[in-house]
């Protein structure tokens, strides 16, 4: 299991104007967050953190795969996922997530960067995912065929006009 505390960062004890940390995620990972929809994956993260006065630049590079079911054939696939993230973190009274800007509690100082990772890793996954052409499950994919054609045939039955309207559309003559 992965600890998370890995991922908690002490804002307040950055000496360096920049800091660069890279965290390595794989399955661990997503397994020890509550309320994970992923399960699987490997992916690079590079966070670039920039002090400035009164607030921080946390910049995320993401990069790399997670696995996810096909929309078609509902068989697992690698989705790539690469990100390019920014956020902003300032020191306050209480925490609070607001808007575009992160406040911490300044007394603590810490932020916990794993569900941030997270999120934007499920902001990179498209809303629909499929296999290439020809990838799909062929048993599936086959099935699919034969529902969507019995529902195209149920509506040309329906295209097929009533005998009695046809007679109605003389009149209109």
């Amino acid at each position: 299991m992965c600890s998370l505390e890995t991922y908690k960062i002490d804002l307040k004890g950055l000496m360096e104007d920049e800091t660069v940390l890279d965290f390595d995620l794989n399955d661990d990972f997503f397994q020890s967050l509550d309320g994970s929809q992923l399960e699987h994956g490997t992916l690079h993260v590079s966070v670039s953190i920039r002090k400035m006065t009164g607030f921080f630049e946390l910049h995320f590079l993401t990069k790399g795969f997670v696995t996810v079911s096909c929309d078609r054939c509902l068989d697992d696939m690698e989705q790539p996922i690469e990100a390019d993230n920014v956020l902003t973190v300032k020191l306050g009274d209480t925490y609070s997530d607001d808007d575009d800007t992160v406040t911490i509690d300044e007394n603590e100082g810490i932020l916990d960067l794993s569900w941030f990772i997270y999120e934007f890793i499920m902001l990179a996954i498209p809303i629909k995912h499929v296999h290439a052409p020809g990838k799909c499950n062929s048993a599936m994919t086959q099935k699919l065929e034969e529902l969507s054609g019995a529902v195209r045939s149920g509506e040309e039955e329906a295209e097929a006009i009533d005998p009695r309207w046809e007679k109605l559309k003389n009149l209109k003559v």
